[in-house]
């Protein structure tokens, strides 16, 4: 991803990428680990997403709205990645690491017609700093079911692309 209007992080999770992908994969379970504070609750949508899969979601900054999203990347256990109406993206990817997992969200605005407001209203650096926060919870999510339960029959071990 070389377009200078995305902007990422990573973290490193101790967990299974199956735990991680579960989580991602679960749009009720978006509220749990928003790190921006925006996400309101889930609206509409299936259990678990699936390329071309739609979800809505209360959203509020500022005031209060909905958004419909749909799923435009979908490799289980390695990426999942959505768009809504001003056509921006939200995207993890998960890769082995020594101690875990990389899990790396970006939310890349370089197709959006809205691009020049975005950057105006300074939802860049207002977006890196939730993406870090979203990923600390994300962590904190994935570790704290370690060892609680049986592991994730969707798959544990993210290989190498």
């Amino acid at each position: 991803m070389s377009s200078s209007r995305i902007v990422s992080d990573s973290i490193v999770i101790d967990s299974p990428p199956g735990r991680i992908f579960d989580i991602l994969a679960d749009p009720r379970q978006h509220r749990l680990i928003d790190g921006s504070g925006a996400l309101q609750g889930t609206v509409s949508g299936p259990e678990r997403l699936s390329h071309g899969a739609r979800f809505g979601m209360h959203m509020r900054i500022g005031l209060p709205y909905r958004v419909t999203n749909t799923v435009i990347e979908y490799d289980e256990n390695r990426r999942i990645a959505w768009q809504h109406l001003a056509r921006h993206t939200w995207r993890y990817e998960l890769e082995p690491a020594a101690d875990g997992v990389r899990v790396t969200e970006s939310w890349d605005w370089s197709t959006s017609p809205v691009a020049r407001l975005m950057e105006f209203a300074r939802f860049p650096a207002k977006n890196k700093n939730s993406i870090r926060a979203t990923l600390i919870r994300l962590k904190r999510a994935a570790e704290a079911t370690r060892g609680t339960e049986a592991e994730p029959t969707r798959g544990t071990e993210a290989e190498p692309g």
